[in-house]
């Protein structure tokens, strides 16, 4: 159980790791850009701690011209292969193609007229799930939300979004506030959810 005051765990004592978690993670996130961006570094994370790609962030960004898609989609093979030799991100091919898989699938919501901001929020009612694990022990690794919403991706051809992934997705979004119960972000990340700027249904 934590204390009145303690953070959530897993962000132990590292400063850019504590500054995502007081900050970033658990936020309800409503922008469809936002979101892209996030569903497409948290793919990069698998097999990695998140740490690894927090810390190489940047220059995600600026490899992937700021997760622009329309850009990312006309990404021929010699941009492919200049990536896979940029130290400031991982070099693993399938990873790299992933990004530009993911970038047609949300272009297609565009395309369609449809919000992906609402289409992700579906799958929690659009309100934020309010969990007060007692400990990180009892923090689920997906729950069967993350499920139907990792098959919904891979239907609309997205890829590394398996439900591990997408619930990691959906708590730093905020989809679910898991901030441990006496978690000092816990409360702020549940009064958050009241200002939403998508109707809440």
């Amino acid at each position: 159980m934590t204390v009145d005051g303690e953070r959530c765990g897993w962000c132990g004592t590292d400063p850019l790791y504590v500054d995502y978690h007081d900050h970033v993670w658990g936020r309800p996130v409503s922008d469809d850009q936002t979101l892209f961006e996030k569903l497409c570094l948290d793919g990069q994370q698998a097999g990695l701690s998140w740490i690894t790609i927090l810390r190489k962030q940047a220059s995600y960004e600026a490899a992937f011209d700021g997760f622009d898609a329309e850009k990312i989609v006309r990404y021929d093979q010699a941009r492919i292969e200049s990536l896979l030799q940029n130290p400031g991100i991982i070099r693993n091919r399938l990873k790299v193609e992933s990004i530009i898989r993911n970038a047609r699938g949300f272009l297609a919501f565009r395309e369609q007229d449809e919000s992906f901001s609402e289409f992700l929020w579906g799958f929690v009612g659009h309100r934020p799930a309010q969990n007060a694990w007692p400990s990180m022990a009892d923090v689920p690794v997906y729950t069967p939300e993350a499920e139907a919403l990792s098959k919904a991706l891979k239907k609309r051809g997205f890829n590394f979004v398996g439900p591990t992934i997408v619930y990691a997705f959906m708590q730093a979004v905020g989809m679910v506030n898991d901030h441990l119960d006496g978690c000092p972000m816990r409360e702020p990340c549940a009064r958050m959810a009241e200002g939403l700027d998508f109707p809440v249904r």
